[in-house]
């Protein structure tokens, strides 16, 4: 069963698409795997304190995209393959670094500077 414990839902996107991407870097981190549960979407809504309507919109999207199947009157399930896997660390990989970029020369960072930082960013992580 798929833990949404950790999720932590942030300001500025909408709900539905932040549970889209949890579950999507769960996949592509290898911490989803195929054949792995979701909770049922009242489950989860209630868990979550939305609207199960907002779960619907959610597992729908992961439908269309073939990460998860679901079954009437049974529990969703993750069907994304190695394929799906590395699609989506590509995809999710440029999205958060053309908002890193983006944001750094809103700030007038240079290049140089996004650079010294990211590596200093690098190093104190693998120090942890």
């Amino acid at each position: 069963m798929i833990s949404f414990a950790e999720f932590v839902p942030r300001e500025g996107s909408p709900l539905y698409l932040q549970l889209v991407r949890y579950v999507q870097r769960g996949i592509a981190a290898g911490t989803i795997r195929p054949g792995d549960e979701l909770p049922s979407r009242r489950a989860l809504a209630a868990l979550l304190g939305v609207n199960p309507n907002t779960i619907q919109k959610a597992c729908a999207l992961l439908e269309e995209e073939g990460i998860i199947a679901s079954h009437t009157g049974a529990k969703s399930v993750v069907t994304a393959d190695e394929t799906v896997r590395c699609r989506l660390t590509e995809e999710l990989l440029e999205y958060d670094a053309s908002a890193l970029v983006r944001g750094l020369r809103q700030m007038g960072i240079t290049r140089a500077q996004a650079v010294e930082l990211v590596e200093r960013l690098w190093d104190q992580e693998e120090s942890v």
